[in-house]
């Protein structure tokens, strides 16, 4: 069980952070640059969630919102532990296949009822839909990071994060988009984007 009793610690102040095992790193290091961002789609989510009920369309989404930031913490306890050798199943909390196959079970219930697309979509639209596409976007940044920790460790070495981990991200960030469209009327108030119109 998780404990906090002590906000500040003071250990971070010299540029290093400790991660999960115990072992301390800086701050820059690729691991806290994904950890720290799965956080900041996390706080999105939860700006999401704080718009007022009109604009949340009645809380269609909130349940499963709320889930994805439970998820998002189970993510960033994954990556703040880095994997052993011959790590015992069960002994770490690890995000694993179920987390994915969720999200797909949901992006092809919500995709079912959309508006067919011919272009693509700008960010914006009503307010969820903006916050979502949001999400959408950091969901993308978290897992370029993921990838960035993994191109960090020299060939040979054990790979630094598993596979349900970016698989579970980049799966979120296309949910993300499917919720957006249909926050947007089902797609109907979608933003789109008109090649050249500009010009």
């Amino acid at each position: 069980m998780v404990r906090l009793n002590r906000i500040y610690t003071r250990t971070g102040d010299a540029g290093t952070t400790g991660l999960g095992d115990g072992k301390r790193v800086p701050k820059t290091d690729p691991r806290i640059e994904a950890y720290g961002t799965v956080d900041e789609l996390s706080s999105v989510i939860g700006l999401a969630l704080a718009l007022p009920d009109e604009q949340r369309h009645g809380g269609l989404f909130d349940e499963l919102l709320g889930g994805i930031q439970n998820d998002l913490f189970d993510v960033g306890a994954d990556l703040c532990v880095p994997p052993k050798e011959n790590e015992e199943p069960g002994s770490c909390l690890r995000v694993t296949p179920v987390y994915t196959e969720r999200l797909e079970g949901w992006i092809d219930e919500h995709n079912e009822a959309l508006e067919p697309l011919k272009t693509f979509v700008l960010p914006g639209g009503r307010p969820l839909a903006a916050w979502l596409h949001l999400a959408r976007t950091v969901s993308r940044r978290a897992e370029r990071l993921v990838f960035a920790l993994i191109e960090s460790v020299p060939e040979g070495q054990p790979a630094p994060v598993g596979e349900d981990v970016q698989r579970y991200l980049n799966r979120l960030s296309d949910l993300f988009f499917v919720l957006s469209r249909a926050a947007n009327d089902g797609g109907r108030a979608d933003r789109l984007w008109k090649p050249g119109g500009g010009r």
